[in-house]
């Protein structure tokens, strides 16, 4: 029974139709925006550069295995507010292996309390598949389906993806589609494409009466048109240095996040996935691990001191 929920498995994400997985997963979100929401470029008024690892599914043959890294700023020009960003993810699952790379700009107006972000991304993208089948006797054979790859292929194709995101001291929330031209992929027996996935997101940090606590409420809805999933969490900050919480990922996992502001902008943040789905008979869970740098690149000059009585 496990060989066959494999082979499944890695014939539904291999062939491309398994829209779910065309985008990874994450579990922390908060530190994901820019991959999935252009407008979120320079949100945060600083630079931030953020690099997470995901190993999903851990035991699990053909697991997902993801790597994404982001830098992105915000800055002036003639006048006006803009951001902008740099993305790498490297997501590896069942014989794929998905490598992408896009820019991100992202205009940024006054809005009340803060500010909206309109963004676009435009990148490559490259899909490699190297299959490999070991099917037991009694199961049939790849030969003679054009929609099961049989050899080793890699694809170059153009991607892009539109977003607003809107950021306050205390409020965020976005809605944003990746995969906006849906590329097609031409392998030699197929043509599976990239399916547009459409995501909602929103958090608020609330001030508790003691002043050294917040609560950070927030969730992600993503859907790909067909299916849909929703997420929702809740962290609790301490003196803006330690945070830890749950997570809810709907019928896949719930998830245990920790994390630790070490010194200067930098901060850790360690997850783990507790999965509730199926799957989780077959594997140890999910570990994810994030480490994020922010830091102020203001070339406001700093006010000068004069001891002379004139200047007083």
């Amino acid at each position: 029974m496990k060989a066959l929920l494999i082979i499944l498995f890695i014939i539904n994400v291999s062939a491309g139709y398994l829209f779910s997985q065309q985008d990874p997963e994450f579990s922390q979100n908060i530190n994901v925006l820019n991959c999935y929401n252009p407008g979120a470029a320079g949100s945060t008024d600083k630079v931030c550069l953020t690099a997470v690892h995901r190993e999903q599914w851990v035991g699990f043959t053909g697991a997902p295995s993801t790597s994404f890294f982001n830098a992105n700023g915000a800055f002036k020009l003639f006048g006006a507010n803009h951001g902008a960003s740099l993305s790498i993810l490297n997501d590896s699952y069942g014989f794929n292996s998905d490598l992408s790379a896009n820019i991100s700009y992202a205009y940024r107006i006054d809005l009340g309390s803060g500010k909206l972000g309109i963004g676009l991304n435009l990148g490559l993208l490259n899909k490699a598949i190297a299959p490999e089948w070991n099917i037991p006797a009694g199961l049939g054979s790849v030969e003679g389906d054009p929609y099961i790859p049989k050899n080793n292929e890699s694809r170059v194709a153009f991607d892009m993806g539109f977003g607003f995101f809107f950021r306050s001291e205390q409020l965020f929330f976005g809605i944003s589609t990746t995969h906006l031209n849906q590329a097609r992929i031409r392998y030699q027996d197929a043509t599976p494409y990239m399916v547009r996935h459409y995501y909602a997101t929103a958090g608020y940090t609330l001030q508790l009466m003691n002043p050294l606590f917040e609560v950070m409420p927030s969730f992600v809805l993503k859907s790909d048109g067909n299916a849909n999933q929703l997420y929702l969490s809740t962290l609790i900050r301490y003196n803006k240095k330690l945070w830890g919480g749950v997570s809810y990922r709907a019928g896949d996992a719930i998830v245990g996040i920790v994390g630790i502001d070490l010194f200067n902008g930098v901060g850790v943040t360690y997850s783990y996935d507790f999965v509730t789905s199926r799957i989780g008979k077959y594997s140890d869970g999910s570990h994810e691990f994030s480490l994020n740098y922010c830091f102020d690149l203001s070339l406001d000059k700093t006010p000068q001191k004069y001891k002379s009585v004139r200047f007083l």
